[in-house]
C-alpha cells in the first residue's frame, strides 16, 4: 500500500474512533463504558501517527533524477533486458477494504445486537446466591432480568410470589407458539463476549423483534419457586414501548439519557 494511502487510513481510524467515543454514545454498542478512554487513547494515537507521516511525506526533498539517468545509461540492459523488472507501489485492490470500517465510524455506525443474536446465543449463568435482602415495599419492583430470575431459582423464602415486578428490556421471539422474550444482552468486555439474560412473557402476543418494553406483571407459576425449575417468566398486566436505555448492554435498571 502506498505511503500517502497509510496515512490517510490511519488518520480516518483516529478520527473515527475519537468522533465515535467522545462525540456520541455509539461505541456502547461494542464495547462497555469501562473501555472508552481506551478508545479515545487509541483514536488519539492514531490520528497523531497520521498527522505525523503526512508532516514528513511533505517535508520530503524530491529525489535526484541523476541516478536515475545514470542508470538508464549504464544499467539499461540490467534493469529492462530481461523484461522482469515489477511495479511495486501499486495499491493491491483489496487493501481499499480497509477503508470501509474507518469510514463506517464516522459515517455509519454498525448496527446493534438485538434479537438476532440473541435468538441464537447462549443464555448467560445466573451466578449462584446463598442469601437475600427483603423486597422493598414499591409496586411494582423495578427488577433486572438476572435478579428476577434468580429469586424465582434461588431464593427459598418465595419472596417474588405475587409481587408485580417492573421488567425493561427488548423483544426477542421465542420461535415456537408465538411465545417471545424480554431480554438484555450483556458485554463482560465487548460485543464479542456479550450473552443474554431471558425472561419469557405469558398473556400477550409478541410484539415486534427487538422492540424495547417495560413489562409490568407477575411471576407465571411454571415449576417449583424458588428451585432450578422454576420458569423465568412473567404474566403480562401491562406492556410500555421506551426507548432503547443508555445502558443497553448491561442487565442494569435501565438509565435513560440525560
Amino acid at each position: 500500500m502506498r505511503r500517502h494511502v497509510q496515512t490517510l487510513l490511519l488518520t480516518l481510524t483516529g478520527a473515527g474512533l475519537l468522533h465515535t467515543a467522545l462525540l456520541t454514545d455509539t461505541y456502547l454498542r461494542y464495547v462497555r463504558a469501562g473501555l472508552r478512554p481506551m478508545l479515545i487513547t487509541s483514536g488519539v494515537v492514531l490520528l497523531l501517527l497520521g498527522l505525523a507521516a503526512a508532516a514528513t511525506r511533505g517535508g520530503r526533498r524530491p529525489a535526484s533524477h541523476d541516478g536515475h539517468g545514470q542508470a538508464h545509461g549504464n544499467g539499461h540492459g540490467r534493469a529492462h533486458g530481461g523484461g522482469h523488472a515489477h511495479d511495486h507501489t501499486a495499491t493491491p485492490r483489496i487493501a481499499w477494504l480497509l477503508f470501509l470500517p474507518a469510514l463506517s465510524l464516522l459515517f455509519y455506525a454498525p448496527p446493534a445486537l438485538g434479537a438476532y443474536t440473541a435468538a441464537r446465543a447462549n443464555g448467560k449463568p445466573v451466578a449462584v446466591r446463598t442469601g437475600f435482602a427483603p423486597l422493598p415495599a414499591a409496586s411494582p419492583l423495578p427488577l433486572t432480568l438476572t435478579d428476577f430470575t434468580r429469586r424465582v431459582q434461588q431464593d427459598r423464602s418465595h419472596a417474588v410470589r405475587g409481587r408485580t415486578v417492573r421488567l425493561t428490556g427488548f423483544v426477542t421471539p421465542a420461535g415456537e407458539d408465538d411465545g417471545w422474550y424480554l431480554t438484555r444482552i450483556v458485554f463482560s468486555c465487548c460485543a464479542a463476549d456479550s450473552q443474554t439474560v431471558k425472561v419469557r412473557v405469558y398473556g400477550t402476543e409478541a410484539p415486534p423483534a427487538d422492540t424495547w418494553l417495560e413489562v409490568t406483571g407477575t411471576w407465571h407459576p411454571r415449576g417449583i419457586l424458588g428451585t432450578r425449575t422454576a420458569e423465568a417468566a412473567l404474566d403480562v398486566m401491562d406492556v410500555r414501548p421506551v426507548a432503547q436505555p443508555v445502558n443497553a448492554y448491561t442487565d442494569d435498571l435501565p438509565l435513560t439519557p440525560s
